[in-house]
């Protein structure tokens, strides 16, 4: 069970690399959201990668330090099911923010993986 719940972490983190790469490659943005706004919504958008980097860099950590795998699957959960609340009550509009909202929904497979083993099976959560 422990090397499903890594490679869930692990698949979780991958999710959010995209979003985390546009960071440092301003080009990614434009693919993940179909352009990118001059003035304050790119710098928006800049900081919202910067978001991203760490939300990967928690699933990264919680693939390999059970201890702090409870919260990190509370950041995954608010970060991909506010997303995919917002996107449906948007009335989930075509273009690229629906290939975000596809991949936040696969993603919801292994952070019920996760869930399960951080607050159900404890003893999974906290390693051997």
């Amino acid at each position: 069970m422990e090397r499903l719940v890594t490679i869930s972490w692990i698949s979780l983190a991958l999710i959010h690399a995209p979003p985390a790469l546009a960071l440092f490659v301003p080009d990614m943005m434009g693919r993940l959201y179909g352009g990118i706004p001059p003035g304050p919504t790119a710098v928006m958008l800049q900081h919202r990668a910067a978001l991203f980097l760490i939300v990967c860099a928690i699933g990264l950590a919680a693939a390999f330090q059970p201890d702090i795998r409870k919260l990190a699957v509370l950041v995954f959960a608010v970060s991909m099911l506010s997303f995919i609340a917002l996107y449906g009550l948007a009335g989930w509009p075509p273009g690229p923010l629906r290939t975000i909202a596809i991949a936040d929904a696969i993603g919801l497979v292994p952070l019920l993986i996760v869930a399960i083993a951080s607050f159900w099976h404890p003893q999974t959560a906290t390693g051997p």
